[in-house]
Formats: structure tokens, C-alpha cells, sequence
């Protein structure tokens, strides 16, 4: 099916979908379960997993906005840590719970399906059986609309996907479906007519996910399918194992007190058409304001360059006329010892002199963004080591000229909103536990 078709499509559901959620009045909210260390990673361990898949993410987002064709899909195996924040909803009638990424970063929706080929990671949670249920559909690619109308049409007639990230990669068709949202029963909303990939291939770099979530701008996520005009998210911090974060889809995505700052329209090529980009122009540190190139972060004619916020990666990357400036700003006030941060592969780290010390004070790095300040606490852009008495600066570089990145690390104790009828992004400090 052709994207411009598939809209068309989407174009009917999305009214569905959007009188659905209007009768809830306040919208949905699900909550949010950030993907743990496995049993004996250490955090150095942890951070370096959560490194090289931003790494591999930056990597095949850039070939796959290049021209140069073919992506290739890089994979690991049995990966014991993750970053990512998992969201749980329920698909099919009767409903199957599961656990997926939410990523701003993509589009699509997807989870594991029976039955599933060899080329699948493992999860706890059991498989979404299309047959099982009794409302999903084909969504189908055929132009022989009558060859494709019955209940169980033949396979030749299914949309069929491979989708590559970062992470890795899944492969399989186009369904459509009802999803439910909302963790009770008072504030759940059972939404038809969903398109979502039905994978039944897939790497197995997913963590203890059950598949992905597209909170992108594309027509396949999440987001557009719902309607929903606008969303919010609060992330628990990254050292807390037990809070649970919550994403606001619809009316309920909104509270006062923010600071706010336009959307930078994005390009119009695939795939960075999905990509949320912002507007930052300038970074300091306490009272200092660093000496970073004005267009350090400017989005160029060609689709290079720029600054986008994604749940969906770790750690926050600048690019190196920027993160220059913040290595040597950092270094300016800290006096501890420099030690190689090989082990978490973060390029600044500093030896504590136990691992029980509380490392030095430090004051607030302040982004600031086009109309608004996003104000960041210490302990979210360093990260403490106990296991190895490090403390790290939680940034890496990029290329001059490449994407810029905003991870989640970074937006931690931030509810975050998304207002894409607005087109703004606005931001306030919170204890996100407590939401």
C-alpha cells in the first residue's frame, strides 16, 4: 500500500478514534515502566548497553536518511540491560496485555505475533495470537479488493513491513486492530480499528519488551492514529527500580506552570519527517554561558544537523562544537581525579574516593531553547557509579553537522508535553513519581 493511500485510509479512522477519546473527556493515561539492568549487569555495564544502542539508533537513522540505499540491520545478542521506558496496553478481543517501548523516535506499532518464526527474541509475557481474536483484520496492500475481502484472506494480500532501528530490526504485515488503553478499568478506552505490524520476525534487541510503540509524527503511529492532538509524559528517575512513569494521551495531556518552545518543522523526507526537532540555542552551566556556534544545532536545507527529542534513546548527543564546550565547562569546576570511563564507554568520568562518596556539587545545566529554558539538575546530566566509584558526564559526541539528540536521561523528573495541533513542546520540572 502506498503511504499516500494508507493515509487516506487512516484519514476515516482517525475520526473513529478521535470521538473515542473524546467521550473519555479527560483522555487516556498508562502508565510507564522503565527497562531495568538484568540480574549482575552493573551500572557501568548498564550504561555502556544503553550506549551502543544509541549508538547503532544514531547510526541507521543516518543511512537510512542518506541515499545510499540498503540498511542494514545491526544486531547483538542477549542484550542484559536497557534504557527504554515500557508502556502496557492491551490488544485484540478478547484483550492481550503486553509491554512495548514507547519511542517518539518511529512510527509504527508493533508487537510479536503467533506463531513466530526463528528469528525472535524471548519475552514473559504470552504471544498476540491474531486468530485468537476476533476483531483483527488484514490490512490489505492487494488492488483485487474482492479477492482480499474474506475473513481469513490469502497471504499475498497482506501489507507487508521490515522496520529497522537502532536497536534492531522486525519484520512482518499490517493488521488492524482494537487496543486498549488505561490501567483500570475507570480510565480504560478500547479504541477499533488500530494498524499495527503483526511481527513474526524480528532480532532480538528489545529487552524484555514485547515490541514498540510509534509516538512519532508519521501516519502510523500512535499519536495520528488516535487523533489525540496532543501527549504527555513524566519519566521516574533512572536510579528509581520501583516508580512507574505515565504517558497522558488526549485532553489529559496538560498542566500549568510550563515553559514552552515551538516545534522546527521537520523535513519532509522519510525518515526524519517522524523526528520531533527543537530549537536550542545556546547551553550554560550555572551562570556561564558556554561558547557554542549559534548554528551549532540548526537544521540545514539538506535535512542534516538539528536537535530532536526522543524518549527512545538514552543519552543526550551533541555535537562536538557543542559537547566541547561542555566537557571543558565540567572540567573547569570539578577537582577529583579524571579516570578512564572505558568500562561505561562515556568519554568524562571522575574517580570518587569511595563508593560511597557523594561527589561534588555542582550547579544546574540550563538548554536553552527557543522561548523557554529546559533547567536540569545535576544529577541529570552526571551519573554516579557505585559499583566502580566513577561519576560520569551522561553526553557524547557527534559529527559536526549531524543530528543532535535529546535522551531520556536528560528528561527525567520533566513532564514533558507534546502538543502537535500547537506544534510546541512544553516542559516544568516534576516529581514524576508522584503524578
Amino acid at each position: 500500500m502506498s503511504s499516500a493511500t494508507l493515509m487516506a485510509s487512516l484519514a476515516v479512522l482517525i475520526s473513529l478514534v478521535f470521538a473515542t477519546l473524546a467521550a473519555g473527556a479527560a483522555g487516556v493515561r498508562v502508565e510507564l515502566t522503565r527497562i531495568h539492568s538484568g540480574p549482575g549487569v552493573t551500572a557501568s555495564q548498564f550504561v555502556r548497553d544503553a550506549l551502543r544502542r544509541d549508538m547503532l539508533r544514531h547510526d541507521a537513522r543516518r543511512l537510512a536518511a542518506s541515499d545510499d540505499g540498503t540498511v542494514s540491520a545491526p544486531t547483538r545478542k542477549n542484550s542484559p540491560a536497557g534504557g527504554e521506558y515500557l508502556m502496557t496496553l492491551a490488544i485484540g478481543t478478547p484483550p492481550v496485555s503486553y509491554s512495548a517501548i514507547a519511542d517518539t523516535g518511529s512510527d509504527l506499532i508493533w508487537t510479536k505475533c503467533a506463531p513466530c518464526s526463528d528469528h525472535c527474541f524471548q519475552q514473559t509475557a504470552p504471544l498476540y495470537n491474531p486468530a485468537s481474536s476476533t476483531t483483527f483484520r488484514v490490512r490489505s496492500c492487494s488492488r483485487s479488493p474482492s479477492k482480499c475481502a474474506a475473513a481469513t484472506p490469502p497471504p499475498e494480500c497482506a501489507c507487508q513491513y521490515k522496520e529497522t532501528y537502532g536497536t534492531g530490526w522486525t519484520a512482518g504485515f499490517l493488521g488492524s486492530e482494537t487496543f486498549t488503553f488505561g490501567s483500570s478499568p475507570a480510565d480504560q478506552a478500547r479504541v477499533p480499528g488500530v494498524t499495527f505490524g503483526c511481527s513474526n520476525a524480528s532480532s532480538d534487541d528489545f529487552s524484555t519488551s514485547a515490541g514498540l510503540v510509534g509516538l512519532g509524527r508519521g501516519a502510523l503511529s500512535l499519536v495520528s492514529q488516535l487523533g489525540a492532538g496532543r501527549f504527555s509524559y513524566c519519566l521516574t528517575p533512572f536510579q528509581d527500580a520501583r516508580g512507574t512513569s505515565t504517558l497522558f494521551l488526549g485532553p489529559s495531556a496538560s498542566f500549568d506552570g510550563a515553559g514552552s518552545t515551538p516545534f522546527v518543522a521537520s523535513p519532509a523526507k522519510p525518515p526524519r519527517n517522524t523526528y520531533y526537532y527543537l530549537n536550542l540555542k545556546g547551553i550554560s552551566l550555572g551562570t556561564t554561558a558556554l561558547s557554542i556556534p549559534p548554528d551549532a544545532f540548526s537544521l540545514n536545507a539538506d535535512g542534516s544537523g538539528g536537535l530532536i527529542i526522543d524518549s527512545g534513546t538514552t543519552i543526550t548527543m551533541l555535537v562536538d562544537a557543542a559537547y566541547r564546550q561542555v566537557r571543558a565547562a565540567i572540567l573547569s569546576l570539578v577537582t577529583l581525579p579524571t579516570k578512564d570511563g572505558s568500562e561505561s564507554e562515556l568519554d568524562l568520568c571522575f574517580a570518587l574516593p569511595s563508593p560511597t562518596s557523594a561527589p561534588p556539587d555542582m550547579p544546574s545545566m540550563t538548554l536553552h531553547f527557543d522561548g523557554a529554558d529546559m533547567v536540569l539538575p545535576p544529577e541529570s546530566y552526571m551519573i554516579t557509579y557505585t559499583d566502580s566509584s566513577l561519576w560520569c558526564l551522561m553526553m557524547g559526541s557527534r559529527r559536526d553537522g549531524e543530528m543532535s539528540t535529546l535522551g531520556n536521561y536528560q528528561q527525567q523528573n520533566m513532564h514533558i508535553l507534546y502538543d502537535v495541533g500547537q506544534e510546541t513542546l512544553s516542559f516544568a520540572p516534576t516529581k514524576c513519581s508522584m503524578l
